[in-house]
């Protein structure tokens, strides 16, 4: 019997964001980053003035690419891709050289000054190894996020994105982000 291939990504519908930033704290908690760095992010942008003023919240962090430049200029091979899509670094691997960060074209890595390394988002792996979904997607009380396998046409993530319009945020690097804003 074939081993049935995943592809992990994340759908995220930004217009239900209330910026509580529970996916951020759920994050920092789960993965204990250090105080001061963030694995994942709320981006704000404002438009109009007053008295017609808006506010757009959107979730930002790794897209997971399908063809990642951390990893294409990785000198010793730390930053790497599974399998099923999730980048990941190798903390024992990693020299602290930070070309990873200056690649990533989301700004979505930061220096773990305490350990000396790169550190980043990694989709909670060690939970969905489990069958678990991401922390970040588990304690959002308004449903921004939907995380599933694109290889899955039964996953909701898969019926989201065969259903509804959707951008990517594809910088000129060819990167191929797995990160999915609805319309």
């Amino acid at each position: 019997m074939a081993i049935k291939k995943k592809r992990y990504a994340l759908v995220i519908d930004s217009r239900k964001c209330i910026n509580c930033k529970a996916c951020v704290v759920a994050c920092k908690a789960e993965n204990r980053v250090p105080i001061g760095n963030f694995r994942n992010r709320i981006n704000e942008e404002r438009k109009g003035e007053y008295p017609k003023l808006s506010i757009n919240f959107e979730p930002e962090q790794c897209h997971h690419c399908a063809e990642p430049s951390c990893v294409r200029v990785c000198p010793t091979g730390a930053s790497w891709q599974r399998k099923d899509g999730i980048v990941l670094v190798n903390y024992d691997e990693c020299i602290g050289c930070r070309y990873c960060m200056v690649a990533c074209p989301y700004d979505a890595r930061y220096f773990n000054e305490e350990e000396g390394v790169v550190d980043k988002c990694t989709l909670c792996s060690h939970r969905v190894d489990k069958g678990d979904i991401p922390a970040c997607v588990e304690t959002c009380p308004s449903k921004v996020r939907v995380f599933g396998d694109l290889e899955d046409p039964a996953s909701r993530i898969h019926d989201l994105l065969a259903t509804r319009r959707y951008r990517v945020k594809e910088p000129q690097t060819g990167n191929g982000p797995q990160l999915y804003y609805l319309l």
